[in-house]
């Protein structure tokens, strides 16, 4: 697809910055020549920020739980810059595997509050800039969105629930010139998933035994931020990573429903949710 889009000087707001999939994103669009307002909860923001450049790159300390935290980033951000285009709901967080009845109530809170609160409040506090400037909204989905989320069910419904926002938003952005990308990943080479899947040998049998063998290959944080990048320049409404999953997604709704009947009868998955569930 044509490029539509120049990077080149465009203030780009990313939350979750610090580290991982955020960090290689801020990494790989400062390179493309834009100017990077990472916004993260880690007190080291700002020193990571300087680290990547000392005039164009700004590092705010926040929490995405916070909306009025995030409208005082926005501004200094326009501050500093004079401007948003773009921003990016990337921070987001992972809880360890368990079945839903053994998950605390307040584990479940919490990643609600930061995947899809915290993906609203960022959105929120952006979106009069990104009408201003006509610019863009990027939403970190996952394949989770469309997958059985057996063993992690609150982290596939905060998912799906970016994808129900992305194609909103999508929609009511197009009124004011703006746009929307969602992105789907796999597994990305992060600390989230080593301690949240690698470190629990529990979970990594859970998905060795639902998902085929090719679709568990993992994908590099830089890929994933390549894939982000090509997204901006072109405005594409979606964004997925490894291109793998694409089948799947589009035939979701007949894929799904066989694969779920499958699982509720398969013993070595009904053994395995066992272990999760005395947790």
């Amino acid at each position: 697809m044509k490029a539509v889009y120049d990077l080149t000087g465009k203030v780009v707001l990313i939350t979750g910055g610090s580290g991982g999939l955020g960090h290689a994103t801020a990494t790989a669009l400062f390179s493309s020549g834009a100017r990077v307002a990472i916004v993260d909860i880690d007190p080291a923001t700002p020193d990571i920020a300087a680290r990547m450049s000392p005039t164009d790159v700004i590092g705010v300390v926040a929490d995405v739980r916070d909306r009025g935290a995030l409208d005082h980033a926005v501004a200094l951000v326009v501050e500093r810059f004079g401007r948003v285009d773009i921003a990016i709901a990337n921070a987001g967080m992972l809880s360890r595997g368990a079945t839903l009845r053994s998950i605390p109530a307040t584990t479940i809170d919490d990643l609600f509050a930061v995947n899809i609160n915290g993906v609203v409040n960022t959105v929120n506090a952006a979106m009069n800039q990104i009408i201003a400037n006509h610019g863009q909204i990027v939403l970190i989905s996952s394949v989770f969105a469309f997958l059985n989320g057996i063993g992690t069910i609150p982290y596939a419904m905060s998912k799906a629930a970016i994808e129900q926002l992305g194609r909103g938003l999508r929609v009511e952005l197009a009124t004011h010139g703006a746009s929307t990308t969602t992105a789907y990943f796999s597994l990305i080479e992060t600390d989230m998933i080593k301690h949240g899947v690698d470190d629990d040998p529990t979970v990594v049998e859970l998905l060795s035994t639902t998902l085929p063998r090719p679709l568990l290959k993992r994908l590099q944080p830089a890929a994933a931020a390549a894939a982000i990048v090509d997204g901006l320049l072109c405005r594409s409404p979606r964004v997925m990573a490894p291109a793998r999953w694409k089948p799947f997604s589009m035939l979701r709704g007949l894929v799904n429903p066989a694969l779920d009947a499958r699982l509720a009868n398969d013993r070595r998955t009904r053994a395995i949710l066992s272990e999760l569930d005395a947790r």
